[in-house]
């Protein structure tokens, strides 16, 4: 049936483009600028901090997918390196990028059965899960991102 094609296809179109909420990240920070990607909104988290932690958890499953521990920690999920230039930030966002395209990419390969497999321990559920949850806390953050996003350009055009 394909199961593991059809996940990374949505993954794919949650960066890319082309699901079902016509919202992706990849437009979604195309044109935040560092300065706007590192300013706070009243006690909120950055932009920064919400593209590095949506980062953080493609990067721990393709971690684990290519035969690795799973070593992440959710406390250090929002820990970015610093941001002081356009530089940082596209570095920042191309790592994303890049991590997401290729967790893609390792999904795609993955055998259908495994998705009915624990994901490293059985406290953590399985891999359909975490897959499919990966999608949601993206959607989640990613709303976030957007509502920021128009708050800051809301302040810089008054």
């Amino acid at each position: 049936m394909h199961y593991t094609k059809n996940i990374a296809k949505h993954l794919h179109e949650v960066y890319n483009g082309g699901n079902w909420t016509w919202v992706n990240l990849q437009d979604t920070l195309k044109d935040v600028t560092w300065q706007q990607a590192t300013a706070k909104v009243y006690n909120f988290n950055t932009i920064a901090v919400l593209t590095y932690h949506i980062g953080y958890y493609a990067d721990t499953i393709l971690n684990v997918l290519r035969g690795n521990p799973l070593e992440s920690k959710d406390e250090l999920s929002f820990n970015h390196p610093p941001i002081n230039n356009a530089e940082d930030w596209d570095a920042m966002r191309n790592k994303v990028k890049d991590d997401w395209n290729n967790l893609v990419a390792a999904i795609e390969q993955l055998p259908d059965e495994k998705l009915g497999e624990f994901f490293v321990q059985e406290k953590y559920g399985i891999y359909y899960r975490n897959l499919h949850g990966l999608i949601e806390h993206t959607h989640y953050h990613m709303g976030q991102i957007v509502i920021l996003k128009k708050i800051l350009q809301a302040e810089e055009g008054r």
